[in-house]
């Protein structure tokens, strides 16, 4: 509906929703990404369904805990180059008031692209009534907001069973967490990881999901693949991973530099060379692609697409400094961290490493996670460590228990000074390493920003 013949009541919320965007930008409070959103709502609560009804092609939901926003970022790709004007909440507000200000942003974009955040998924599916839903995977994650996982699992269960039957699920069959939320006869669109060159000795003593949710019975794993995903089955009922429609047949990883992957699908295989590194890129990769399948997208367009794909801000983000490069790599919760271990081991020589923990809200304010990341293989290729954040000295203690020496850890709360030391600490020509929780994640880029090597990361995308 155009402005001009909207209601007058719709018309005046939407302008000072607007407005309240502007203000936050000039008053240097943020991108004004999730305030008009906030405001808007305030004053007509069911604006997302509203504004939502003017995507003529419909909309796609993805949530998880781990990779929605690559996720989203892939397919959003694959989108484009199908010819598809995509609105995305490419800053990742992914809160009701973050939906609402993209969509009182758009244009003349007919399709909406949303990664969600867990819990708040049910309320805007609701909303939004989405043509296809990704359920990627549920670790553990800000167990002060979310409880345990099996919260957020029954949450998603009820979504199941409330969706209309028009509305496609696109869910990870190698998250047994996944497996049993109540799909009865609905189809599924399953995709995995079907490639275990890279599958672990066995499963990671913090891995999240190791119970079945149908009987009770300990789940194990003929292949595990990166915390409690995998081929898995029950060891006591019929429940185990399904086969995948959608699969990642391939894997060859390339250090952090990438990964060539190949995907089967019902229409043929996608071929790509992913400017992602990491099996959990495989697995966003994957997630993509069957949601591009369920969106009627062919293979020979989705391939090129997830080549094209840079990394979103903050993951696997490459910045220049002055004697260095900086690989950032979001490091927020133990399944997380210890997919980037894995992947920095996988690179030749010592590593300079920056290290950032907050316990701001959107972090989780129970930072005890950092006892299960497996910080120790790290540590006998480390050149420098340099610990910072409002949870810096909890990292120092963390790796003064993993064994690392005294004169290794650099612990330093102030982040300007931190990142001073890092960078002259790191070797000239080489990378410096930042894993850094959300907030700190963005600290470090407002910092890069003010430094002029970065932009901000309302503009990215």
């Amino acid at each position: 509906m155009a402005l001009s013949t909207m209601p007058s009541m719709r018309r005046l919320a939407y302008g000072i929703a607007r407005a309240a965007g502007v203000a936050s930008r000039r008053l240097g409070r943020g991108g004004g990404t999730s305030v008009p959103g906030a405001v808007l709502l305030r004053l007509r609560p069911n604006a997302i369904a509203e504004l939502a009804g003017g995507l003529q092609d419909g909309a796609a939901c993805i949530s998880a805990t781990n990779g929605k926003t690559t996720t989203a970022r892939l397919l959003a790709e694959c989108l484009e180059q199908d010819g598809t004007k995509v609105l995305a909440n490419t800053a990742g507000a992914n809160l009701g008031s973050g939906i609402t200000t993209v969509l009182l942003a758009r244009t003349d974009e007919r399709f909406g692209l949303f990664e969600i955040d867990e819990a708040a998924l049910p309320a805007l599916a609701d909303a939004l009534r989405p043509r296809v839903i990704v359920l990627m995977n549920l670790f553990r994650d800000q167990l002060d907001r979310y409880g345990e996982l099996e919260t957020i699992a029954d949450l998603w269960g009820n979504l199941v069973r409330d969706l209309p039957t028009e509305t496609a699920l696109v869910v990870n069959a190698d998250d047994p967490g996944l497996a049993e939320l109540g799909f009865g006869d609905r189809e599924v669109l399953w995709f995995g990881v079907e490639d275990t060159r890279h599958a672990l000795e066995d499963v990671p003593h913090a891995a999240d999901a190791r119970r079945c949710r149908r009987c009770g019975s300990g789940v194990v794993y003929d292949a595990p693949l990166l915390g409690h995903l995998g081929h898995w089955r029950c060891e006591s009922c019929d429940l185990a991973r399904a086969r995948p429609v959608v699969a990642a047949s391939r894997v060859d990883l390339d250090g952090v530099h990438g990964q060539d992957i190949v995907i089967t699908t019902p229409h043929g295989e996608v071929r790509s060379r992913l400017a992602l590194p990491g099996l959990h890129n495989a697995y966003n990769a994957t997630a993509a692609t069957a949601a591009a399948i369920a969106l009627g997208i062919e293979p020979q367009v989705i391939s090129p697409a997830l080549s094209a794909t840079a990394p979103a801000f903050g993951r696997a983000e490459r910045v220049r400094l002055e004697a260095q490069d900086m690989l950032i790599l979001l490091a927020k919760n133990p399944a997380g961290v210890n997919q980037n271990v894995r992947t920095l081991l996988l690179e030749d020589g010592p590593l300079d490493v920056m290290i950032g923990l907050n316990d701001r809200t959107a972090d989780g304010q129970d930072v005890s996670w950092i006892w299960d990341v497996d910080y120790e293989p790290l540590i006998p290729r480390l050149r420098s460590l340099t610990l910072t954040g409002d949870r810096a000295y909890d990292l120092g203690l963390r790796f003064r228990y993993a064994g690392a020496a005294d004169e290794l850890i650099h612990t330093q709360p102030n982040l300007p000074l931190a990142l001073d030391r890092a960078t002259r600490e790191a070797a000239s020509g080489g990378t410096l390493f930042a894993l850094p929780s959300y907030t700190a994640m963005l600290d470090l880029r407002q910092e890069l920003v003010r430094r002029g090597v970065a932009t901000e990361f309302w503009r990215d995308g």
